[in-house]
């Protein structure tokens, strides 16, 4: 039922000779790897907005300025993983980078900034575009979180089912929503050359100042903060050059044109919407009580929202088509995420600092693990915030500005290298540009990051700053547990020194086919000993067992362990226990009959002795488990069956499957084959 039901969401699997079948174009690239730095744009200008009206109306002005910062920051970052695309076109991006120039512990830092930066860029994103959905249809607010999450698990599901068909399902939305942004840009610029106005709903509202003395210092600080707020809008940018190797040939330019078209885009977008948003007077606050005049259980529409409003008309088909486009890349930033963290774990699971699940791929050619664990951690971020947009994007973009940096210095530290080795003239000024490039992006975003860290590590970033190192140690310890294991299953010089001598310990409670075949598995490995063990938990069944033993003659002795408290595991490990202490060089191999049911039911009929004691003896040095199976009918289809019924591996049906110590079953007559070899 599970597999059927697996085939059904993800699809069949695919053969790891079709990897190449799922390389992406440019047109499929840019919606799997580019949408949240897309989508940044809907949400970038309203957090730039809501710093800025903490000064009031009067600090509004500064708006400009703060964009102006972005753009130019923005161009800066694109142009820097452009260069971090050709120098390493294997991907892991600042990871990447980082190992190969500074060094296994800062390559660690980037990762788990990376790897925290990314689950927040599912939570914030689909916060954010349920937030939009809900500005358009106020009624589903009470169920905001449970949108969310039923959000976050059809994403991780179109994932599973293949990258190539992750992008081909959000092409539409994320061109969809440029196209509808790029229509609002252009006819609301037709609509002020031709002298007509742009009016925000919320243009009549007046903002009560929470600072009311904005001095020089504070005025710095709210500018500092805003810019640290709209630098929402690189979030993503790296997930270009982590994923390298998803592109087709040649790899590395088309992930560099990829971010050329990316950037263009975002900046066109942002600068636009920020324009309007400032011709129109859109006011808006966190708190509904420093609007002045606004309903104090009211819902405040985004600033897209109210733009398209003022563009289109708040009741026209372009209104809602901007809604629908701009909830649909929100929600889809988070496939950007859903790309790069499975990737870049797959990459420290190879590297052994993280489980190596995560480097294999699944069913569909994709890192599932990663998918899967990225869902929950989001998913928990959700419900753990309430799906709040403004709580959780102050936890965000320390992570990214972390790795920015991290990647840029790398980068410095390669083009270097480069320089000592290269003689070329031309060459050498091509490397000269590169990392100049690199050296202003690295010295741009260091500085950023400061003031990302000065500005929010008292609305909630601190928890990022505590996440990140959390993770680098966990990350540290798992490459020291993997190297420890290496070390000690590394062979000996000499090679290994075979047993001295091999006793053979068959577990049984009533004499039936499975504890037979086990007898007869045991005998034709010739150990040095050979012992039946049964534990006396019923005296009767205990006496009716050494009868049938003696009366079938089984050539194997039978010993008896007594059992006060009717316990089976304790016993069993006593006696081998001091089989084991007879010679240092000794091995107990012990020889479980169990049996296969084929139904999930019948294991919930069945004791399970055998588990527990299998748990308890793979803890025992020198102690070897081996568990003979038998198949029951109920584990074969019908055309499986032998009709003549004389080679069926699985007992007759009128035998009783009542449950029995060590998984073996009881049969209502004698059985008539005796133990062969």
């Amino acid at each position: 039922m599970f597999d059927v039901a697996k085939r059904f969401l993800v699809g069949r699997p695919l053969g790891s000779d079709r990897l190449g079948e799922t390389l992406l174009p440019k047109r499929l690239a840019l919606p799997v790897f580019c949408s949240d730095p897309l989508s940044s744009v809907a949400y970038a200008t309203q957090e730039i907005l809501l710093v800025l009206s903490l000064g009031g109306l009067a600090l509004l002005w500064l708006s400009w300025w703060v964009a102006a910062a972005v753009v130019v920051l923005l161009v800066l970052v694109v142009a820097s993983y452009r260069q971090t695309c050709y120098a390493y076109p294997t991907g892991g991006g600042a990871y990447a980078v980082s190992r190969a120039n500074l060094g296994a512990n800062a390559a660690l830092v980037a990762a788990s900034a990376l790897l925290v930066d990314y689950v927040l860029t599912v939570a914030v994103s689909v916060a954010a575009g349920v937030d939009n959905i809900v500005s358009a249809f106020p009624s589903l607010a009470p169920y905001q979180v449970g949108i969310n999450v039923a959000l976050i698990a059809l994403l991780a599901l179109v994932n599973l089912r293949g990258v190539k068909e992750s992008g081909t399902a959000f092409a539409v939305p994320t061109y969809g929503f440029v196209i509808i942004v790029l229509s609002m840009l252009a006819v609301g610029a037709a609509k002020l050359l031709t002298g007509g106005h742009l009016v925000a709903s919320s243009a009549r509202y007046q903002v009560t100042p929470s600072v009311t003395h904005a001095g020089g210092l504070i005025l710095l600080m709210l500018g500092l903060r805003a810019f640290a707020s709209g630098c929402t809008a690189l979030t993503g940018v790296e997930a270009v050059s982590n994923g390298v190797p998803n592109f087709r040939k040649p790899k590395s330019k088309n992930a560099a044109g990829t971010l050329t078209i990316m950037g263009t885009l975002a900046i066109i977008m942002f600068a636009g919407i920020t324009a309007l948003a400032i011709v129109a007077h859109v006011h808006l606050t966190s708190d509904n009580a420093e609007l002045v005049g606004f309903p104090a259980n009211g819902e405040q529409k985004t600033v897209i929202a109210q733009l398209g409003a003022a563009v289109f008309g708040a009741s026209s088909i372009g209104f809602y088509l901007l809604q629908v486009f701009t909830a649909a890349i929100l929600v889809l930033a988070a496939n950007t995420a859903f790309n790069g963290f499975p990737i870049l774990a797959s990459i420290l699971g190879q590297d052994g600092y993280l489980p190596r699940q995560f480097a294999r791929r699944g069913d569909r050619l994709v890192f599932s693990n990663g998918i899967v664990l990225l869902a929950l951690l989001a998913a928990g971020l959700i419900w753990a915030f309430d799906a709040s947009t403004t709580r959780l994007i102050q936890l965000y973009i320390i992570g990214v500005f972390v790795s920015f940096t991290l990647s840029q210095l790398g980068m410095v530290r390669h083009w270097n290298r480069r320089l000592s080795t290269e003689r070329d003239r031309s060459a050498r000024r091509r490397v000269h540009r590169s990392r100049a490039i690199n050296l202003l992006g690295a010295l741009t975003t260091a500085l950023v990051l400061v003031i990302v860290l000065i500005t929010k590590i008292t609305h909630g970033a601190w928890l990022v700053v505590i996440a990140m190192p959390t993770l680098f140690l966990l990350m540290k310890a798992v490459q020291r547990h993997y190297t420890r294991i290496a070390d000690e299953l590394a062979p000996e010089p000499a090679g290994m020194v075979l047993p001295a001598r091999i006793h053979a310990v068959v577990l049984v409670s009533r004499l039936h086919k499975p504890a037979l075949r086990a007898l007869a598995y045991a005998r034709a490995t010739h150990p040095d000993s050979l012992t039946a063990l049964t534990v006396a938990t019923n005296e009767e069944e205990v006496r009716d067992l050494q009868t049938q033993w003696a009366d079938r003659g089984v050539p194997v002795p039978l010993t008896v362990l007594e059992s006060k408290y009717r316990d089976i595991t304790g016993p069993v490990l006593d006696f081998i226990a001091a089989r084991r202490g007879v010679g240092p060089r000794d091995l107990v191999v012990v020889y479980l009959p169990e049996y296969v049911v084929g139904h999930w039911w019948e294991h919930l009929l069945h004791n399970q002795s055998a588990l527990r004691l299998k748990a308890r003896l793979l803890f025992q040095p020198g102690v070897m488990v081996t568990s003979v199976p038998w198949q029951l009918r109920s584990t074969e289809s019908s055309d499986d069956h032998d009709q003549s019924g004389s080679a069926r591996l699985a007992p007759r049906r009128d035998q009783d499957q009542s449950p029995k110590p060590g998984g073996v079953t009881e049969p209502r007559q004698p059985v008539e084959a005796g133990v062969a070899v």
